[in-house]
């Protein structure tokens, strides 16, 4: 008995020390399949640089520059400033806007705003008479523009099936940034609409809502009404390689902890699902 004892115990202490496997992350995760950004309106109510510092807090990458940090009439030598600025804090300003246009006076100064900064694409928001002068400017410059939808509180374009119905032609350099709140709010079906669309869009606005109504109101992501999984699927589905910039709207004065709570829902949900 006493030689059986000792045995256990040997192999107790054995055991003890014996390494075992981790449950460590192996390969790529999930959410590196994506480009994580926040919508500048997000920190309206703070200065660049303290903006800054909560993107690089966060790990977050990409922001989308609205022009109560860079105005419309910035000069080029601001804007590479500005540009320097972001850099330090290992975040790419990739996108300008929205940018509101009620005449082309306006859809020029967008345009003329948009070269100086180097762009590619801009975010805008024209009214339905403006939107022939808006695929002239397209053509003559090379600039993309992305129209934000705003769901069913009478702005224009309120969804991506308006913003097709008026460009009608995918290949006009007019396309889409979709803001899946809002599509919610208007009763969508946001994966049907991804899948149907994907030509048309150009860039993505993310976040939760409180119910699926006029009603809705921005919430912290995974709090609201919104699965996130499937639209996750299906963004890998088509091959979404632009940015899925998450726009918080709520606690505009102090907004940092939801956001970051967001960013961090949405991360392990794309982890989950790849």
């Amino acid at each position: 008995m006493k030689r059986l004892l000792y045995f256990v115990a040997c192999a107790m202490m054995l055991a003890a020390v014996t390494p075992t496997k981790a449950q460590i992350v192996e390969g790529k995760r999930g959410s590196e399949d994506f480009k994580i950004g926040v919508a500048g309106y997000s920190y309206r109510s703070f200065n660049i640089d303290q903006t800054l510092q909560y993107l690089q807090s966060m790990g977050v990458k990409y922001l989308s520059v609205k022009d109560f940090w860079l105005p419309l009439n910035s000069t080029k030598e601001q804007m590479e400033a500005f540009k320097a600025k972001c850099a330090k804090y290992g975040v790419d300003g990739y996108i300008l806007g929205p940018i509101y246009m009620k005449s082309e006076a306006e859809v020029d100064r967008a345009f003329a705003y948009a070269e100086r900064y180097g762009s590619k694409v801009f975010i805008g928001v024209p009214t339905y008479e403006l939107i022939d002068y808006v695929i002239e400017k397209v053509q003559k410059t090379g600039i993309k523009m992305a129209i934000h939808t705003h769901g069913p509180d009478g702005q224009p374009f309120p969804n991506i099936q308006k913003v097709v119905e008026m460009v009608k032609d995918p290949s006009l350099g007019v396309g889409c940034c979709m803001d899946l709140g809002h599509s919610v709010r208007m009763g969508e079906d946001i994966v049907k609409d991804i899948k149907k669309y994907k030509e048309w869009i150009y860039d993505i606005h993310i976040k939760d809502e409180s119910e699926a109504s006029k009603k809705g109101q921005t919430w912290e992501m995974g709090r609201g009404v919104m699965d996130f999984r499937p639209v996750m699927k299906v963004l890998r589905k088509i091959n979404y390689q632009g940015v899925v910039s998450l726009e918080f709207e709520k606690n505009g004065k102090d907004p940092h902890a939801g956001i970051a709570e967001s960013i961090g829902y949405l991360r392990g949900v794309a982890d989950a699902t790849k």
